[in-house]
């Protein structure tokens, strides 16, 4: 039989969401910030030159004008003040996490509840101005080198940094207000948004190769038949689950005596998400980059990374399933769900797994659980990242029809709509009770 909460989820409607007045402001609320975003993405930094700039991302267009300019929302490509897009705190965020499992005194900080989480997320800000920054100078370098400014000097570069930098310290208030204020997480919802802006374009690109005979029907059939069963796929792995019974004895609490219960404690089969992707991803990428800004002089190592390194390249597949493995487990291991942390939190609350003991035990069992897991998890990550790319180098298809921008948008698609969804169920619950205190009042009166 359904529980309370099964039932009323399932009779979630648009009658009950028109009801919902604080979900459709914080909806409104999140939707002005990604217009705000938006149109950042078209507003130039200072001093580049367009016309060159354009011409230049048609060459690099598998380097920085492709997998980075997608992240960004097409800033790059335009060289807008969000050019550096919410990457350089999505990589702080990551390190400071990986270091607060690894560095005694930040996974004591760690343990502190809200002061240190606060004093962590101070560390991650200082994290991302450096890393900007460091991007920021590199991009400004760059740009000269390739004689994409309009007047090279101290000047131009100190207004590129502090311009790239700016925004992208914006675009992190940007996203942390929608996160508290709105709906979703707002740092994944920039670079969704980033992703489907571009969309359009993509499949117009797309088909317009169809038109003029470099791709196939047959092809473009293909790729659209492929990209359905990948999101179907996608979808189907991220909600996939093995659950492990929990049992808690009998105890008392107060004057009342509770019975043994069972419970299941859920384990993601990919609970990593698709950082992994993205990780490896920008570590593929950076070669490319570096070589794109080095220009058609560059010889020795740069020419043989441009040469090997190439998307659909027989290295480049294999560092990339092997990194997007590495990732898998390292990340799970020290982040994503430490199977230390979750035995102590069982053995603090009474529960244990039947047949283990408590502690030490339980933690192997779950570490025995997660990495065979991980073995379908990761191979399903490299599936799905390895697969386009293929077809990117083979049959010209852009960049978003990538595995790991479909991956971001499945997975960010299916947290907001939880999220949307958890904020409807607060609302009958609401009105439940508020029913209920009426109806207790009036019980009162009539007496």
């Amino acid at each position: 039989m359904a529980s309370a909460a099964e039932q009323m989820a399932q009779n979630l409607s648009w009658g009950n969401f028109g009801k919902a007045k604080d979900l459709q402001n914080r909806i409104l609320f999140t939707l002005a910030l990604l217009i705000v975003y938006r149109l950042g993405t078209h507003i130039p930094v200072p001093g580049v030159d367009t016309v060159q700039l354009q011409a230049f991302f048609e060459r690099a267009g598998q380097g920085i004008g492709g997998m980075l300019n997608m992240f960004t929302g097409g800033s790059l490509g335009r060289m807008a003040i969000f050019a550096l897009g919410i990457m350089p705190y999505i990589s702080a965020s990551i390190i400071v996490q990986l270091m607060a499992s690894m560095v005694p005194q930040l996974e004591a900080l760690k343990k502190e509840g809200e002061a240190g989480r606060k004093k962590i997320n101070q560390y991650t800000r200082y994290g991302t101005v450096l890393l900007a920054l460091f991007q920021a100078y590199g991009i400004a370098v760059g740009l000269e080198s390739q004689n994409l400014v309009l007047e090279a000097g101290w000047f131009f570069r100190a207004t590129c940094v502090v311009t790239l930098v700016g925004g992208t310290m914006f675009l992190m208030w940007l996203g942390e207000q929608i996160t508290a204020r709105g709906i979703g997480n707002g740092i994944s919802l920039i670079i969704f948004v980033g992703i489907v802006a571009g969309l359009p374009r993509a499949l117009v690109q797309f088909f317009e190769l169809g038109r003029q005979g470099q791709i196939s029907a047959g092809m473009i059939l293909g790729v659209m038949v492929m990209a359905v069963a990948v999101v179907a796929f996608v979808v189907f792995m991220e909600r996939a689950l093995r659950k492990i019974v929990i049992q808690f004895p009998k105890r008392q609490v107060g004057m009342k005596v509770y019975d043994s219960s069972n419970s299941n404690l859920p384990i993601k089969v990919n609970p990593a998400g698709v950082i992994p992707a993205i990780f490896a991803s920008s570590l593929l990428l950076l070669p490319t980059t570096v070589t794109s800004f080095a220009g058609s002089d560059s010889t020795g190592v740069l020419s043989y990374v441009a040469a090997y390194l190439g998307h659909g390249q027989p290295l480049y597949l294999v560092l990339f399933a092997a990194m997007i493995v590495f990732f898998t487990y390292f990340y799970t291991a020290n982040v994503a769900f430490k199977s230390e942390d979750v035995a102590d939190n069982l053995k603090k609350q009474g529960g244990f797994v039947p047949g283990l003991r408590p502690g030490p035990r339980t933690a192997d069992y779950l570490d025995y659980v997660v990495s065979r897991l991980l073995v379908i998890g990761s191979g399903y990550l490299a599936a799905v990242c390895l697969l386009p790319e293929i077809l990117i180098s083979q049959a010209a298809v852009p960049f978003y029809f990538g595995g790991t921008s479909l991956l971001i948008v499945v997975s960010v698609t299916m947290d907001t709509i939880n999220q949307i969804q958890s904020h409807m169920l607060a609302h009958q619950y609401e009105g439940l009770i508020e029913k209920s205190r009426l109806r207790g009042k009036g019980r009162g009166k009539r007496k």
